[in-house]
């Protein structure tokens, strides 16, 4: 993505390998991380960075190889659009309540106002042969399409286009042609693929080999647009192009308004999660990806690089919890529908991470042949956990199911037999030890946190047999939850009192904290209050919140990793759970402030400089952050309602 400035490309990749190890390079071409801006149509993303270089979109679906991978190695794709000789801009935002993004340019004699997005349209689908839809249709649906929109707002300003599509995560380049229409459109279709790529513009494309270049000077009041289009609908003028992302802008705020969100300083924040969310929700089958990108690394240089392209099991409870907390019911019943699906296919032997098309196999590779981000390698596709046994799964679904039931007045026999098989797999397996939920690459444990989800798989399950009146199977279910109960806090717990990652050590883990949240035990039991105090004291750093001791825990890989960001917001929903409010809302606040430009999160957040690490955006940081945000504020309401009802002179209540 050479537009930025003069340094050829070749040379940015290069400097990029002889960066040493241990920290980011000041002078990086790669963006900040939290800089990226991210879009979707809900099949799939593209994330933007500051220069109005698309660096990370894939195709035909979020998971799919990627076209443009500027983010990965600065020569595996990208397409910019934007002013000249200006690389920084004045100004970034989302249209309010939308995945529309707009870029000020202050371009020294002109000013340049930028929009894209992902285009969602009407449904136009007469067939179901002719759409991948599996949940019920809606009265919208991705158009397959990226649209970008200039005007001059004034003076006058250079405008340029550069579009390089590197296919298979840069494998593959293709020469653009053009089409029927002459300079105005153009075509790529790589050799092998399914796949063919329309370029359509107002601008005058020039084709040297895989880049479609364009230029033009803009005076005060012109307009311009091109979109990139891998299906059938391509804009016809820019009025057009204008109505379809007027169209998309008023689509997410339409949906985001069936939300129910606090009147409250922190409302954007949960606003931003609850699209961010739903961005990376795959509307065919309503699986949600953990994030949008691979290979994002936890360590500046590391080796900790991961494909997050996929949806885990253990995202389903803090999904419901986040949806249905804010009214998004039709995206939570979506994703317990494709549960249910999972399970009747694979006849209740579920694995913890599958295909957003609910495929089961995700080997994993290493792209030898990317660089990396700021040269952090290895660049893997697929995710090798999905072949671990992590018990924690059957907790989730059965929690998730459970949070499913509470919402309405009946639970159906599908769902019911889904309920059982989980119950049964984690009364066979909770004595066994596996990989836990931080999906550790070394030995086997007795994981407190297993062990824990294994009870709640236990307990919701006892609860949902005496919903059925089932009286006989829910004595003998609450009896096995009493059991794991017991052998937990008979192995589990320190000399202090504080329950401890597995039953071999005394090292803290932060799952933990979801102790008081899952209702393990009541949230003033002595237990609790020490091992959330602990975490908050021993756990942090400045702060923020470890996963674990990476000294004290076998995960299988070397090297430090950052503070999960995740871990963070379950201390503050865990510090509001055992009455430490200050500390609670303390640390909410100071979480809240690392937020991304856009209020967006990734993985992990560094310390020292505060930097995102991990891939972005994350869907569990945001689920959690909705969950500790509305522990607090209602902390807050509750607070002030008793404070009003003080101030009431007596008689006149």
């Amino acid at each position: 993505m050479a537009a930025e400035n003069d340094i050829p490309l070749e040379a940015l990749a290069d400097s990029s390998r002889q960066r040493p190890p241990g920290g980011f390079d000041e002078f990086s071409a790669y963006p900040p991380i939290a800089d990226y801006a991210f879009l979707s149509d809900c099949e799939v993303t593209a994330l933007v960075a500051p220069s109005g270089s698309v660096e990370w979109m894939c195709l035909p679906k979020m998971d799919g190889p990627s076209v443009f991978g500027a983010m990965l190695d600065r020569d595996a794709g990208w397409f910019r659009f934007g002013p000249d000789d200006v690389g920084v801009p004045s100004d970034r935002r989302y249209l309010p309540g939308t995945m529309v993004l707009e870029t000020s340019w202050d371009c020294g004699q002109g000013w340049l106002v930028v929009r894209e997005c992902l285009v969602m349209g009407p449904w136009q689908h007469d067939r179901p042969d002719g759409s991948t839809h599996i949940r019920p249709p809606t009265d919208y649906d991705a158009e397959h399409m990226l649209l970008r929109a200039v005007r001059c707002v004034d003076g006058q300003a250079q405008l340029t286009l550069d579009c390089v599509p590197a296919f298979d995560y840069g494998r593959q380049h293709a020469r653009w042609r053009h089409t029927e229409r002459g300079y105005t459109q153009a075509v790529v279709e790589p050799e092998g693929l399914d796949l063919t790529l329309t370029l359509t513009s107002d601008i005058r494309l020039g084709l040297e080999g895989s880049s479609a270049r364009g230029r033009t000077l803009l005076k005060e009041g012109d307009t311009r647009f091109c979109a990139l289009s891998w299906g059938r609908r391509v804009p016809e003028s820019y009025q057009d192009a204008y109505r379809r992302l007027v169209w998309t802008a008023h689509h997410w705020q339409h949906w985001l308004s069936h939300g129910r969100f606090p009147d409250h300083r922190w409302r954007g924040h949960l606003a931003r999660s609850a699209l961010t969310l739903k961005g990376l929700t795959f509307a065919p089958t309503g699986a949600i990806a953990a994030a949008a990108t691979t290979s994002l690394p936890e360590t500046p240089g590391g080796e900790r690089n991961w494909d997050y392209r996929y949806t885990w099991m253990r995202d389903a409870t803090f999904a419901l919890w986040g949806l249905y907390t804010l009214g998004f019911e039709w995206e939570a019943n979506d994703y317990v529908a494709f549960l249910r699906d999972l399970v009747e296919r694979d006849r209740g032997d579920l694995q913890i991470v599958y295909g957003i098309d609910g495929r089961r196999e995700l080997d994993e590779h290493v792209l030898d042949h990317l660089n990396g981000y700021q040269g952090a390698r290895p660049v893997r596709i697929g995710n090798g956990a999905y072949q671990q046994a992590q018990h924690d799964v059957w907790g989730v679904i059965l929690d998730s199911i459970y949070l499913h039931t509470k919402s309405r007045d009946r639970l159906d026999d599908r769902t019911w037999k889904m309920a059982r098989q989980q119950v049964e797999r984690a009364l066979e397996r909770w004595r066994e030890p596996d990989r836990g939920i931080w999906e550790v690459r070394g030995d086997p444990k007795h994981f407190t946190s297993s062990k824990m989800m294994c009870w709640v798989a236990l307990d919701r399950g006892a609860r949902l047999a005496t919903l059925r009146e089932d009286k006989d199977l829910a004595r003998i279910w609450r009896k096995a939850a009493a059991e794991i109960h017991a052998d937990i806090c008979a192995h589990a717990l320190d000399a202090r009192g504080v329950f401890c990652q597995h039953y071999e050590t005394t090292a803290l883990d932060a799952s933990l904290l979801l102790m008081p949240l899952l209702r393990f035990l009541p949230p003033d039991d002595p237990r609790i209050r020490a091992t959330v105090l602990a975490i908050a004291d021993e756990l942090t750093r400045d702060g923020l919140v470890l996963r674990y001791q990476v000294d004290e825990t076998d995960d299988g890989l070397s090297g430090e990793e950052g503070t999960f960001t995740i871990c963070s917001f379950w201390l503050v929903s865990a510090l509001s759970e055992i009455g430490e409010h200050e500390r609670a809302r303390d640390i909410c606040e100071k979480v809240l402030s690392y937020a991304s430009p856009l209020l967006l999160y990734g993985e992990e957040i560094d310390p020292c400089s505060g930097r995102h690490l991990g891939n972005f955006p994350q869907a569990f940081t945001h689920l959690a952050l909705i969950n500790a945000v509305m522990h607090v504020i209602r902390k807050e309401q509750a607070a002030q309602r008793r404070a009003m009802a003080r101030e009431v002179p007596e008689g006149e209540e």
